[in-house]
Parts: structure tokens; C-alpha cells; sequence
């Protein structure tokens, strides 16, 4: 891994200069910064964050990375980090990605910069080969979605098995016409969940429809839209299976309105109390944080420790009224 002397004699400048472009030093020429910004570039440099913060005497802190926080599942996973790092004295830090893939590079290495003992990271990027430099002294644990193209730890729950057992739970109630509703294609979360969704259509004999998939159910006027759309079709759906809480919370109304049978995949605050309340695939959230956030401590404090790194949590089916239970 390159050092900031490798840099340094690679743009013909002193480690001072490095280090001084490297901390946005405004004083520093702009072509000296250029070519310094050039060498650091070719030579994949990655500054040594957790050596300056025990030479700076800072207390560290912990990195939490989702794609929103107001998400309850989400909030539910930066909940549990925040308990676990607290509960040794660390502080965390959290900050929302959003979902565009293109933005998650800029603001994990805007966080990876500052002073951390380790990233808890939701992503939402189809890449992750890029992190392969920062993993060699901060340890990256992955949530709800598995990395790609890196060696790294993953806390998932089992997407394809929850998915399974709620279209399975309709399907065993009579319905034979079941819609899936999602709001995004590309999270691997998602495909895993219509996976599910179709194995369990398959195995009750139940042939595949594409047009009973709806992708456009992330917003209360995009859940309205395909909701209405599925209602116009020659043979319309008898009952739902929501991809996420998020979706869950956006169609409730036309769903209700609609008198479709539903499950939704996650539990959210108030489902159990809605009319009807919400039958729901169980994730446990809080335990994928606990998860993450007490790996990636063990990781720092123990860097040669050996540890599995694909962890699948088992979901389970809570019933409740929308379901139509019997």
C-alpha cells in the first residue's frame, strides 16, 4: 500500500506538501496540488486516518452509512450501532446516501476520511472494489445488502425466505392472482424478494404474470397509480406483496381503499395498530445493527482475528388483519 513519502517523491514534492494538499491547505499552488492530487490517483493513496487520530489524541468514532434515515428499518439499524458504540465510549457518526448509486463513492469518502474505527454501510452502488484499499485498517461491515466485488463482512436477512413464506401465506388463503409491489429494481435486496416471490408462485402452480410486478409504488401517488392500474386489468389481482416498509407505508391507503389482501416485507412503527393492522415479514433491524456495529469493533480491536463473513438473519411472519387471516 503507498505511503505519503511514495507520494511524495512520485510528484517531486516534500510529505509536508502531501500532507498539506490532503487537508485542503488553501496556501498550497495550484499546480502543486494538481500534480500531488495526480500521484496520490496513480498510486491508489490512502491516508493512514487512524494513525493521525491516536497522534492527535481525538477520541474515534464509528461510521453509519444508509441510504435514509427516516427510513424505519434504517433507523431502526443506526439505533443499534449507536447503542453498541456507546456502550464503550465511542461516538458515531451517520449520514444519509440517498438512492442514487452515484452518490454513495463521494459521501463514504468524505466520511472515511474522519476519524473512524470502523463503517457500518447500507449501500445502494452496484460496486464496491473501489473500498479495497480503505478495508486494510478500517473495517467495513455491509447491512441489509451484501458488497460487491470486495472482501468484506455482510449482515443480510434471509430476503428470498421472507418473501417466500408471505406470498406462500396468500397464496395458501386462495388467492391466485398476488401483485408484487417495489419502488426500486436495482437493490440486490429487491431481486431476492421477487426470487422469493416467484419460487413461491411456481410451487403452488401458480404461473408468473409480469404485469402483476409493479416497480413505481415508492411515492403515495406512485402506489395510487399501479394500484389503479393493476384494478383495470382483465384479471385483476385479489391480494399484494409489498417489497419493503417504505412501499408498505406509501400504498397503505389504496390498499385499503382497493380491498386487497396484503403482506408487506418489515415491520414499521404503528402497523400493528393501523385498521386493518398490517401483516408484515419480521426483520429484526436492530439485531443486523447490533451485528455490524460489535464485528466491526471486534475487527478493530483484533485486526488478526479470523470471522465468517456472511452472516444470514432468519425473517419470520408476523399475522395480523390485512392478510385476511382466517
Amino acid at each position: 500500500m503507498a505511503t505519503m513519502q511514495d507520494v511524495a517523491q512520485h510528484a517531486g514534492v516534500s510529505a509536508k506538501t502531501v500532507s498539506r494538499v490532503f487537508n485542503d491547505d488553501p496556501h498550497v499552488l495550484p499546480e502543486t496540488r494538481t500534480r500531488v492530487e495526480e500521484a496520490m490517483r496513480s498510486l491508489n493513496y490512502v491516508p493512514n486516518v487512524l494513525a493521525r487520530t491516536f497522534r492527535a489524541g481525538r477520541s474515534s468514532s464509528v461510521g453509519v452509512a444508509v441510504p435514509d434515515v427516516v427510513d424505519p428499518f434504517f433507523a431502526a439499524v443506526v439505533r443499534a450501532v449507536e447503542r453498541v458504540c456507546s456502550a464503550s465510549g465511542i461516538t458515531t457518526l451517520v449520514t444519509s446516501i440517498g438512492d442514487d448509486p452515484a452518490r454513495e463513492r463521494p459521501v463514504l469518502e468524505a466520511l472515511l476520511r474522519t476519524q473512524l474505527m470502523g463503517l457500518i454501510l447500507a449501500p445502494v452502488a452496484a460496486d464496491h472494489a473501489w473500498l479495497a484499499p480503505w478495508t486494510e485498517h478500517t473495517p467495513i461491515e455491509f447491512v441489509d445488502r451484501a458488497p460487491s466485488d470486495l472482501d468484506a463482512d455482510s449482515f443480510v436477512e434471509d430476503d428470498r425466505h421472507g418473501s417466500y413464506l408471505a406470498t406462500r401465506h396468500l397464496l395458501d388463503h386462495g388467492h391466485r392472482r398476488v401483485a408484487f409491489l417495489g419502488d426500486q429494481t436495482h437493490p440486490p435486496s429487491t431481486r431476492r424478494r421477487l426470487d422469493g416471490y416467484t419460487e413461491a408462485l411456481g410451487d403452488a402452480g401458480v404461473p408468473l404474470d409480469e404485469q402483476l410486478i409493479a416497480f413505481d409504488a415508492g411515492s403515495d401517488e406512485g402506489a395510487g397509480r399501479e394500484l389503479a392500474r393493476l384494478a383495470r386489468l382483465a384479471e385483476p389481482p385479489t391480494a399484494a406483496f409489498s417489497s419493503n416498509a417504505r412501499v408498505t407505508m406509501h400504498a397503505f391507503t389504496a390498499l385499503k381503499a382497493s380491498g386487497l389482501a396484503f403482506v408487506g416485507f418489515g415491520d414499521f412503527p404503528m402497523a400493528d395498530r393501523l385498521t386493518p393492522s398490517v401483516s408484515v415479514i419480521d426483520q429484526d433491524p436492530a439485531r443486523l445493527g447490533r451485528l455490524a456495529a460489535t464485528r466491526a469493533l471486534q475487527r478493530f480491536n483484533t485486526p488478526d482475528a479470523r470471522f465468517e463473513h456472511s452472516t444470514v438473519v432468519p425473517v419470520g411472519l408476523t399475522v395480523r388483519d390485512s392478510c385476511g387471516r382466517h
